[in-house]
């Protein structure tokens, strides 16, 4: 349990590490978007090979592809949801007018990152189930893709004139919601059924997917350019070399 909590903790800490960069030094946004592209081909990665292969192989096709449909769908419709909110440029640093005008778009952005991370940090509790340690590939992932995000989303609640404190202070939240929901996933899958733990894990993949495909990849082209492509499947080959060790 303390182990889950931990590496919660640890991948959490990643948007806030990204905050503080963003409060206190320039970032280069060409930077941002490299680290963007990467941390999306490791989360595509290992979405793939940590959460839909075991899922099949553990928990059989039919509950995989349940749960994968299922958390693509309601990543999605929340993801609607919060961006109608003002939410929709969480992930960028620098956002259109349209979306600076929405009354409570700084919250928004805090909701969206929040949805971002909990199917992330459940499955780093679960990962620990076995016995054999926690998912190294999952801790990796999360933690590259959380500091790009902590750094557009800063950006964008600066541009909401939210002060230095009150941001830091939001994403102590994400850091605390990521550590209890990944003690929730290591508590509540415990005694889980193949079948059941299957629907969880690729309820998260569905959601991981949507969420890069949505809002990483396009904010990390925006300001990475070309080499987006290559960057990202650098990340993912990253992924595959962390799955075999």
């Amino acid at each position: 349990m303390w182990s889950a909590l931990l590496w919660g903790a640890i991948s959490g800490s990643a948007v806030l590490l990204g905050a503080l960069l963003a409060l206190y030094l320039p970032i280069p946004k060409k930077l941002i978007g490299f680290i963007m592209a990467f941390g999306t081909g490791v989360l595509i990665g290992a979405a793939a090979y940590e959460l839909l292969d075991d899922s099949a192989n553990e928990g059989g096709l039919i509950p995989t592809i349940i749960g994968f449909t299922a958390g693509a769908v309601v990543f999605t419709l929340f993801d609607w949801y919060i961006s109608r909110k003002g939410g929709a440029g969480r992930k960028r640093s620098v956002r259109d007018n349209s979306s600076t005008k929405v009354q409570g778009s700084g919250m928004a952005i805090f909701a969206g990152t929040v949805l971002d991370a909990i199917p992330e940090s459940i499955m780093i509790g679960a990962s620990l189930i076995s016995g054999q340690g926690v998912s190294m590939l999952l801790v990796v992932a999360i933690f590259i893709s959380n500091i790009p995000e902590g750094l557009s989303s800063t950006s964008g609640l600066k541009q909401d004139n939210y002060s230095r404190g009150k941001i830091v202070l939001l994403w102590l939240g994400v850091l605390l919601i990521s550590t209890i929901a990944s003690g929730a996933g290591y508590l509540f899958m415990d005694h889980a059924s193949g079948a059941t733990t299957a629907l969880i894990a690729s309820f998260a993949g569905g959601g991981i997917i949507s969420m890069v495909s949505s809002s990483m990849m396009p904010e990390a082209y925006e300001e990475g350019g070309p080499l987006t492509g290559l960057v990202a499947a650098m990340g993912m080959l990253c992924s595959l070399i962390l799955d075999h060790l």
